[in-house]
């Protein structure tokens, strides 16, 4: 996205641009794809079992030229056809978000509780899918010549603190795994990750707008991240950290401290 930056008051455009967001139909996806679109993208809404989600967030979007399309991160040959689709529309894909992701609540210290299926589900989601997307799109990504990979990852991978062990497991996998992709991505693709506390969203089964306000009251800024948060953070990766690959860009209020 060489040429993104247009006219002299600092202002950042993605028209032209293709975006492709895993996880769009809700949540932090959801956000993100409004941003992508106010900014100009024409943007692919990724989807397991949200399809309606997906159509009705794309009616009442910016611009023109998005598409709901499913692509489930279970099932690599399901997104390898997504990708192939994509492709066929757009010949190219100038960012992809990887924010798809599941979870689920289990108390650390009840081993027993984390049963091998929920272990699994959650390492086949949160890690596996988003490589396979990544390895599906990468000829798309190659072909833009100037792209962007931001992986949605968690302040639970580097601190083992979080909604179950499994997922604190996989969110360290997945910064692993991005530092690896931003070496053999280069030049042509960046690949960063995005690493928030507690976000005010349903992801995690159980944890109410409460829970996430108390987290936030513990941390120096005392500010509950909204998923529109963390699309901000994104779109900063996507149009203003030219320079940076291989990082992980913390939203947590501090928490980390």
């Amino acid at each position: 996205m060489t040429n993104v930056r247009q006219g002299g008051q600092g202002a950042y455009a993605l028209q032209g641009r293709v975006a492709v967001v895993t996880g769009g139909s809700n949540g932090i996806g959801a956000a993100t794809v409004k941003r992508l679109a106010e900014a100009g993208a024409s943007v692919v809404v990724g989807y397991n079992a949200g399809k309606d989600r997906a159509e009705a967030l794309i009616a009442g979007l910016a611009g023109s030229g998005h598409q709901a399309l499913r692509v489930p991160m279970e099932d690599s040959a399901a997104i390898a056809a997504a990708a192939a689709a994509v492709g066929l529309r757009f010949g190219k894909v100038d960012v992809l978000v990887n924010s798809a992701g599941v979870t689920r609540a289990v108390p650390h210290a009840d081993l027993d509780g984390l049963d091998d299926a929920t272990f699994d589900r959650i390492l086949a989601t949160n890690v596996r899918g988003p490589f396979a997307t990544i390895r599906a799109f990468a000829p798309l990504l190659r072909a833009s010549g100037d792209s962007i990979v931001v992986n949605v990852s968690s302040l639970s991978g580097t601190t083992g603190l979080g909604s179950s062990i499994a997922y604190c497991a996989s969110k360290g996998a997945l910064d692993t795994m991005s530092l690896s992709l931003a070496r053999v991505l280069a030049p042509e693709t960046r690949v960063i990750s995005v690493a928030p506390a507690a976000v005010a969203t349903d992801f995690v089964p159980g944890r109410g707008r409460e829970g996430v306000e108390k987290q936030a009251a513990s941390t120096p800024l005392r500010i509950v991240a909204e998923p529109d948060d963390v699309a901000l953070s994104i779109m900063a990766a996507v149009t203003h950290l030219r320079l940076t690959t291989g990082s992980s860009i913390v939203v947590d209020s501090g928490r980390h401290l």
